[in-house]
C-alpha cells in the first residue's frame, strides 16, 4: 500500500531531465531578455524619434514576429543557420562549431522572434515622453548618456519592467521556433515547451500536467505583475485627465458667463 502511495507520488513530481529542461529555459529566457533590452532600447528610440514616412516599414518589420506562424521564422533561421549559407559558415570559422541545433541557435532565434514584445512598450514610453524637458538638460549640458539615466529611465520605468516581463514570458513560452532550429536536445536545447510535448505524444499526461500547470501559473503571476505594477501609472493617468476636464469645463462656464 505505501509503494503504491509513493509510486503515485513521484507520477507527480519532475524528473530530472524535466528540472534540467526548466533551467535550460530560465537560463535562455534570461539571455535573451538581458539581449533583448540591449538592441530594443535603441532601437525603440530611434523609432519614437523617427518621421520619416519609411518608419511603418521599419515598425512592420519589428512587428512582424507577431503575426509570422513561428515554423516559417525557424525554417528561414534554420536555413541561415546551416554551414551551407553564410551567417552559419562565419558562425563555424569563428567558434568552430555548428550554428544550428546549438543553444546560440535559440537564443538568436528567440531575441528576432521576442524582439516586438520588448520594443513596442518602450516605443510607446519614449514617444510619450516630451522634448521640452530633454531639451532643458541638453541646455544645461547634460550628455545622452546623462540625460537617458537621469531622466529617460526613471520616467519610463515602469514601461521597462513591461517590457522585459513581457519579452521573458514570451520566450518561456517559446516552441516552434526553438524546436525548428534547436531540435530537442537533452542538457542543450530541450526548453519546458518541448519537454511537455515529449510528455503529451508519449501519453504521460501526469507529468504534462506539472509542467503545463508549472507555465500557466508562472504566467499568471507574472502578467498580473505587470498590471499591479502599471495600476498606479493608469490611476494616475485617469486623475489627470479629470483634472483636465474639469479644468475645461470651468473655463466653458467662465466664458458663457
Amino acid at each position: 500500500m505505501g509503494t503504491f502511495h509513493l509510486h503515485r507520488s513521484t507520477r507527480y513530481m519532475m524528473t530530472n531531465p524535466d528540472l534540467l529542461a526548466l533551467m535550460i529555459t530560465f537560463k535562455l529566457a534570461t539571455l535573451t531578455t538581458i539581449i533583448l533590452l540591449l538592441i530594443g532600447t535603441p532601437l525603440a528610440w530611434y523609432l519614437a524619434k523617427m518621421t520619416s514616412r519609411i518608419k511603418v516599414i521599419f515598425e512592420a518589420i519589428v512587428a512582424l514576429p507577431l503575426v509570422l506562424p513561428p515554423t516559417v521564422l525557424g525554417f528561414y533561421l534554420l536555413i541561415a543557420f546551416s554551414p551551407q549559407y553564410l551567417p552559419g559558415q562565419l558562425w563555424q570559422q569563428l567558434s568552430g562549431q555548428q550554428l544550428a541545433f546549438s543553444f546560440s541557435a535559440i537564443v538568436m532565434g528567440s531575441v528576432l522572434y521576442s524582439l516586438p514584445f520588448v520594443v513596442q512598450p518602450l516605443q510607446k514610453a519614449f514617444e510619450q515622453l516630451g522634448d521640452p524637458l530633454l531639451e532643458a538638460a541638453t541646455v544645461l549640458g547634460a550628455g545622452p548618456l546623462d540625460r537617458f539615466f537621469t531622466i529617460v529611465l526613471p520616467i519610463t520605468k515602469t514601461s521597462f519592467i513591461t517590457a522585459a516581463s513581457l519579452g521573458f514570458a514570451h520566450t518561456v513560452g517559446e516552441f516552434g521556433v526553438i524546436l525548428m532550429i534547436g531540435g530537442n536536445i537533452p542538457g542543450e536545447t530541450r526548453v519546458l515547451s518541448i519537454a511537455l510535448f515529449d510528455h503529451v505524444e508519449a501519453f504521460d499526461y501526469a507529468k504534462a500536467h506539472i509542467l503545463a500547470v508549472s507555465l500557466l501559473i508562472g504566467s499568471m503571476i507574472l502578467l498580473a505583475s505587470i498590471y499591479l505594477l502599471n495600476m498606479p501609472k493608469r490611476m494616475g493617468s485617469n486623475k489627470i485627465n479629470a483634472l483636465a476636464k474639469r479644468k475645461s469645463k470651468t473655463i466653458t462656464n467662465s466664458r458663457r458667463t
